[in-house]
């Protein structure tokens, strides 16, 4: 495979912005995450989010499209979550997703900006381009 280095910062949503990205499966949902990115021959760089939302920037290979790669992920998370984790309701993403092409300079600024969600959020210093969105979007 030739050399490649792409960046993305992609963005989505819980189904109808329900909170379900409780505290209980945070964590064991990321770890998920990662490892499944990792099958798929891609470099988690940050994952992030609040309740109700989820941030990745990730470098994905040409060999993968971006739409196959967050299918790909949101399903076998879901499917995680669902069969694997104890929660108190049925987990689901919703259908559309954002995604945002960065360069090396940004890399770092994306990545510092994913895993510092929460605080932004509570904060009310979030960038309002990569936070609203929803399935009119």
């Amino acid at each position: 495979m030739a050399l490649w280095r792409l960046y993305y910062h992609i963005v989505w949503g819980t189904k109808n912005r329900l909170p379900l990205i409780t505290e209980h499966i945070e964590e064991q949902l990321y770890e998920y995450i990662t490892m499944k990115s990792d099958e798929l021959k891609s470099i988690v760089h940050a994952t992030g989010g609040i309740h109700d939302h989820i941030h990745l920037v990730v470098s994905i290979p040409p060999t993968l499209s971006i739409s196959g790669y967050v299918g790909k992920i949101k399903g076998s998370s879901s499917h995680f979550v669902n069969h694997r984790l104890d929660k108190v309701q049925a987990f689901a993403w919703q259908e559309k997703y954002g995604v945002f092409s960065l360069g090396f300079k940004q890399l770092e600024s994306a990545v510092n900006y994913v895993i510092r969600q929460k605080d932004h959020h509570y904060s009310g210093r979030i960038i309002p381009a990569l936070e609203k969105y929803d399935d009119k979007d």
